[in-house]
């Protein structure tokens, strides 16, 4: 972009605009418009997407696809889907669009047909998954596998555990999963409490295979699996890696055949679509894959071919730059209106703060406006006792989505109903507040004196006039999951594009790697600390002191 978004027509435009809406209220703009929820919903890949709760008007829409159209956002889409650079400071495609493409061949990347190399590896994913499910796959000791245990962090966890908790209803009987992701001993000692070595597969995600946490974990199963079946042979049964680190896989003791290769344009937060959801494919099978894979691959085609005003991601991406560089929104809360979705604010937590956390241009300039807000919430009918009360009456303006499921569950459907009649109410009262002329009402005619009126009406007043999205699936199945999830994905690059910022790296996540490695040695030393500043030469001593001093519990 050769202009910094802010100088932009379009931009400068919607400064003004912002000042001249804010004068009516959402709950007048319903009022003048009964055809507001036709105007500002739509409809695609078993998604409803009601955005009428927004503090817009078709000018502002307009307004929006122009700072889309300035910022050449077509090209950069057509760049995302040809497999060009767009990953500027590695120097590197970003194509994970290309993991769930039917298409089998015609993508070249760097000499690679990427189409063609991606459709292999989902054919050795059949293989190995038919495998396992038939009960021919045999652990050291001659039994099938009855446990699949996850290894992994960030995107190696967090989408293939999202996806695995909301496809449950679809796993096969007598498969179960599990994930370990942090490098606190406790997670993976209790996952290892849980399962049988005989009987269980460990699937190590990392595609370099060297990092910290996840190596951490996968020796720390290596050991507890050897010593049970006390056989270093037993490995090559009970580990599967998905890795680019043919050597160090090797090393560790699993089998070539038994690696799953990706590619450097798979970045992690984007890899549930590949070898990395493997995880995925043993909860649901191979076919259930494939249909998330499908459903993501529906809204890719719609990102890439609908214009700016119908376009489901590039609305979403664009809402949310309107809050953020607008109304100086700072956060931003996901709530999800289905346990199976409870994962979901995680997800999107990474996708998006991973992404577009960033102070600098792809040029490397500073930048002079706000970027990626923070990203937060949980299952929406929990937080109405706890969080919904700083949306409703807090100093912040904090838009959300709210995300729930029409068809019910086999049981239990009124339940189902008054869950829908929560998230919808919730959305209602945050558009339309409370006047005073209604609270005074309510209470008038809940018998309260004037006086007690008087004293309590600056506390029943709600401002209202808070956005929220709504994302109405249909039904939760693998393919309208895969479209849910892509649409984020698109969301967050869009949003990068028109901040000018590269949402494909992630310098910041590194240099805490880096001095990891230093405290380590540090905390491994006898010897005082003294080679950092004052305050973590003082934690590492008193940690240090502390241990020594620590009684077994």
């Amino acid at each position: 972009m050769s202009k910094t978004p802010t100088t932009l027509p379009a931009w400068q435009a919607l400064k003004s605009h912002r000042r001249s809406i804010s004068r009516t209220p959402m709950r007048v703009m319903f009022e003048r418009d009964k055809q507001r929820f036709e105007r500002f919903s739509q409809q695609t890949c078993g998604i409803l997407f009601d955005y009428s709760k927004n503090i817009i008007t078709e000018r502002t829409l307009d307004l929006l696809a122009q700072l889309a159209s300035q910022s050449h956002l077509t090209v950069r889409i057509a760049a995302l889907f040809d497999g060009g650079k767009i990953n500027v400071t590695e120097h590197r495609a970003a194509l994970h669009v290309a993991l769930r493409d039917p298409k089998k061949a015609g993508l070249m990347v760097d000499g690679l047909d990427a189409r063609k190399a991606v459709h292999q590896v989902l054919k050795q994913m059949e293989t190995f998954v038919e495998t396992v499910h038939s009960g021919r796959w045999l652990g050291h000791s001659g039994k099938p596998i009855t446990d699949v245990v996850n290894i992994g962090i960030g995107g190696s966890d967090l989408g293939p555990a999202l996806v695995a908790s909301a496809l449950k209803p679809y796993a096969k009987p007598g498969m179960r999963m599990h994930y370990a992701y942090t490098i606190d001993p406790r997670a993976i000692n209790a996952v290892l409490e849980e399962v049988d070595p005989e009987t269980t597969l460990f699937v190590v995600v990392s595609k370099s295979f060297n990092t910290q946490e996840t190596l951490a974990n996968a020796n720390a199963a290596r050991t507890w699996l050897v010593a049970r079946l006390g056989s270093e042979q037993a490995v090559a049964k009970h580990f599967i890696a998905i890795s680019t680190n043919a050597a160090a896989v090797k090393q560790f003791g699993i089998a070539a055949a038994n690696m799953f290769g990706f590619w450097d344009w798979v970045g992690g937060r984007y890899s549930l679509w590949s070898a990395a959801g493997v995880s995925i494919a043993l909860s649901v099978g191979m076919g259930r894959f494939r249909e998330l894979l499908a459903g993501a691959h529906a809204m890719d085609e719609h990102f890439r071919t609908t214009p700016f005003k119908h376009n489901m991601p590039v609305l979403m991406a664009v809402l949310a730059l309107w809050y953020t560089n607008f109304f100086a929104a700072r956060t931003h809360a996901i709530l999800p209106y289905d346990l199976r979705l409870s994962r979901l604010d995680a997800f999107i937590q990474q996708l998006a703060m991973e992404s577009n956390g960033k102070s600098v241009t792809a040029q490397g300039h500073p930048v002079d406006y706000e970027t990626c807000p923070v990203y937060w919430g949980g299952l929406g009918n929990c937080g109405q006792h706890a969080y919904f009360q700083l949306l409703h009456q807090g100093t912040q303006l904090i838009p959300a989505d709210f995300v729930a499921v029409a068809s019910p569950p086999d049981a239990n459907a009124s339940m189902q109903d008054l869950l829908l009649a929560n998230c919808l109410a919730q959305m209602e009262a945050l558009m339309r507040g409370k006047t005073a002329y209604e609270a005074k009402s309510e209470m008038k005619a809940q018998g309260l004196s004037p006086t007690e009126i008087k004293a309590l009406l600056p506390h029943k007043l709600f401002p209202g006039n808070r956005p929220s999205n709504m994302l109405l699936l249909e039904r939760l199945d693998p393919h309208t999951l895969g479209a849910l999830l892509a649409a984020y994905e698109h969301k967050t690059f869009v949003e990068g594009m028109l901040w000018d910022i590269n949402p494909f790296d992630q310098w910041g996540v590194e240099y805490g790697k880096q001095l990891t490695k230093i405290v380590e040695k540090d905390l491994a030393n006898a010897t005082p600390s003294g080679d950092h500043d004052c305050s973590t030469n003082g934690l590492i001593n008193a940690y240090k002191y502390f241990r020594a001093q620590a009684k077994p519990a």
